[in-house]
């Protein structure tokens, strides 16, 4: 099974990225996709797999509501 967090980055260290998913707060690598502080992203496994929009964001949260 794959799972992905989508989240907001919260600050940048080097190549690592700390990620706010919901509250909970991650590392993940940053190597793949450059990010900065204030985007938000997906994180699979570990690392920033791409940037995400604030459209798609308010679209998923849509969704999750949806299912409620």
């Amino acid at each position: 099974m794959c799972v992905a967090f989508m989240g907001r980055v919260v600050s940048v260290d080097g190549k690592n990225a700390v990620v706010d998913c919901g509250g909970a707060k991650i590392k993940a690598r940053r190597d793949l996709v450059e990010v900065s502080a204030g985007d938000n992203v997906m994180v699979h496994a570990g690392y920033v797999m791409q940037r995400v929009t604030d459209s798609d964001m308010d679209l998923i949260r849509e969704i999750n509501s949806a299912e409620q």
